[in-house]
């Protein structure tokens, strides 16, 4: 294996873990609905997922720890899409919030702290801010 190899292969591993937790989150309610699936589709196809891939995570996202990204801005970025994909079917159900509050502090969120950072997440999703706008809230919300 190249270093080349090596490489892609470790960023192939870490979207495969993100996506998992997605998936996990989608699951969370005990449920996938069509809006959390199409959500699903298109971040797959984001992520370089194969259909096969995809096909497994579905059926076991348990196998998946999610490797928070070294870099705050795309630690926030991840929890931007772990909120949106609680948002997606237009419900917020309190197992996802539970689901996204566990990957936040998963993502290096302090414990103390990651309450108030995944209700902000949550609200900034609400009234449909985007990605630049959530990272600076959130970065007010839980300075480092």
């Amino acid at each position: 294996m190249t270093l080349l190899d090596y490489f892609s292969h470790g960023a192939r591993k870490k979207h495969k873990n993100y996506f998992a937790a997605l998936v996990k989150i989608a699951f969370a309610d005990g449920e996938l609905d069509k809006k959390e699936l199409l959500f699903l589709e298109r971040m797959a196809r984001r992520l370089g997922i194969t259909e096969e891939d995809f096909s497994l995570i579905l059926k076991h996202p348990e196998k998946y720890k999610l490797d928070p990204p070294l870099d705050y801005d795309e630690r926030i970025e991840q929890l931007y899409y772990f909120t949106r994909m609680v948002f997606s079917d237009d419900e917020i159900k309190l197992d996802e919030v539970k689901t996204v509050r566990r990957l936040a502090t998963a993502l290096g969120f302090p414990p103390d702290n990651v309450e108030k950072v995944t209700d902000e997440a949550i609200h900034l999703i609400m009234n449909d801010n985007r990605l630049e706008d959530f990272t600076e809230a959130i970065k007010r919300v839980n300075s480092i």
